[in-house]
């Protein structure tokens, strides 16, 4: 139901309201205004915190951004991360499918700050202390009810909650959220350490529960403790001395931190929306799915999550597509957060203390260190096997496009590249471009040629190279044929996710 909307006066507009200015938040936005979509991000806080509790981003999100012109903004404030784990359980990535098979560590707050600067050049403000309080929709649009020093309303066409799993969109549109309890307390805090350990501590298990340290940048570390013998007890701020406390319960070291930028807890509570849609209220991030943070599987499902929205929801307001595009939304990413609630749930039990889980993470790091075991769950943790249902039987259409190097399509030379503009494309490899009449306002058609003539895709193996492929804005692959020329199944491809065929171009 919704809650606490008071009618006011003047109403202020714009096409999309973004609540919240995070990293799904600040992608959303981007992606929106790549597509020309007037878009405003509304966040409760007064500024940024200065809480970083996401330290880096995967494969995946890697691509993601390499795909908008994103990645060489981050670089200089980033650092190659060369292994992943499953419960602290190291896991090589160096052989995976992809041209970035390691994470980028960089600060939430680094990331969130470069983001900010690009979404507000594009023509997104971000207003801060403007909490959302309360919001009513209609067939036409939704009102926003705006608190914080400046009172005001604002209607949109439609409203993102990307508001995190204490935001007010999702419970002011009336959608549940269903799951299950905490059974552990962590803590974690950025500090400086005047003795800190020789090595990086991926995660180290102690009779009470365990620990990490890692540095973030020289002299600043980021350290985290969980305990398996407690659960949440208030909701009182956390301070220092009970973060070091804590710690030194679990390590019996502190190495003698301090200065600390922030401190917060967490727990495995755990929570997927019933929908990620209710009308013209979506979800994404945080306020739809909430977990255990292993591995930074939350900012990097958030930023997904964003990836597959912008472009459907520009289309639906461009008047490209039907409003039914956005049900897609839900179709293919509750089922991943789905999935990463299962993954993180069962990383939360590999980690409790005790002799039965320790005879069971040896058994499950013995089968880590085979590569169809590592390279079937690293891909599921990397989303990089990530395969969405198509109207397509090739083997390549629902799978990511692999980011191959191309002669012949200048300036481009790689297929990120194309996708700059966060336009679909229709590639040609094979110099006779499949017809593509009435969609041509809304696609760039390219020909191009690739010297791979197989492609190695994550969960489904070597695939030979199409002759031609649609891909989507957000790298996803829409449909495929290995044929010169053939384009059985394109038209229907088409209509499904960019809409029908332009009036102008209708044939006779």
């Amino acid at each position: 139901m919704n809650i606490a909307y008071q009618p006011g006066a003047e109403v202020r507009r714009t096409e999309v309201i973004v609540a919240g200015a995070g990293p799904t938040g600040s992608i959303l936005a981007h992606e929106l205004r790549a597509a020309g979509i007037d878009v405003v991000l509304l966040d409760a806080l007064t500024g940024r915190a200065g809480q970083s509790r996401a330290g880096g981003i995967g494969p995946r999100t890697i691509e993601i951004f390499d795909q908008r012109g994103l990645l060489e903004l981050l670089l200089p404030r980033t650092r190659e991360v060369r292994v992943g784990h499953f419960a602290g359980i190291r896991m090589d990535t160096d052989d995976f499918a992809t041209r970035y098979p390691h994470g980028l560590a960089i600060t939430q707050n680094d990331l969130e700050d470069l983001l900010e600067r690009r979404v507000t050049a594009l023509g997104a403000p971000v207003r801060w202390d403007s909490p959302v309080t309360g919001l009513r929709q209609d067939t036409d649009g939704v009102e926003v009810e705006v608190g914080g020093s400046e009172p005001r309303r604002i209607r949109a066409a439609y409203l993102v909650g990307c508001d995190g799993g204490r935001g007010v969109v999702r419970a002011a549109a009336g959608i549940g959220c269903t799951g299950t309890e905490a059974t552990m307390l962590g803590m974690l805090s950025d500090v400086e350490m005047s003795y800190p350990p020789e090595e990086f501590v991926l995660t180290r298990r102690c009779p009470l529960g365990d620990f990490s340290v890692f540095e973030l940048e020289p002299g600043r570390f980021r350290a985290m403790v969980q305990r398996h013998d407690r659960t949440p007890e208030r909701d009182t701020a956390p301070t220092f001395d009970e973060f070091r406390a804590r710690f030194r319960d679990v390590a019996g070291i502190d190495y003698g931190m301090h200065s600390p930028r922030w401190i917060s807890r967490f727990s495995d509570a755990t929570r997927l929306a019933d929908h990620y849609r209710a009308g013209r209220v979506l979800l994404a991030g945080d306020a739809a799915h909430i977990h255990y943070p292993a591995g930074g599987q939350g900012l990097n499902t958030g930023v997904q999550d964003a990836a597959n929205l912008g472009w459907k929801l520009a289309a639906v307001l461009r008047g490209n597509a039907p409003d039914t595009l956005l049900d897609t939304y839900e179709s293919e990413r509750r089922p991943v957060g789905a999935q990463v609630l299962h993954n993180t749930r069962a990383q939360t039990a590999l980690l409790r203390p005790g002799p039965h889980t320790d005879a069971l993470r040896e058994i499950f790091a013995d089968l880590l260190a085979t590569d169809e075991v590592r390279h079937r769950l690293g891909y599921r943790l990397t989303a990089l096997d990530l395969r969405y249902d198509t109207t397509c039987d090739h083997p390549l259409a629902g799978h990511r496009a692999p980011d191959i190097d191309l002669t012949g399509a200048a300036p481009a030379t790689r297929v990120h590249e194309l996708l700059r503009a966060a336009r679909p494309v229709l590639l040609s490899l094979d110099r006779n471009p499949p017809p593509a009449d009435g969609w041509t306002d809304r696609l760039d058609v390219v020909e191009a040629r690739c010297a791979s003539a197989v492609w190695a895709i994550p969960g489904a193996g070597d695939i030979p190279a199409p002759a031609a492929l649609l891909i989507r804005p957000d790298g996803h692959i829409a449909w495929a044929t290995d044929e010169s020329g053939d384009d059985r199944g394109l038209t229907e491809a088409l209509t499904m996710w960019f809409g029908p065929r332009s009036r102008r171009h209708r044939p006779r």
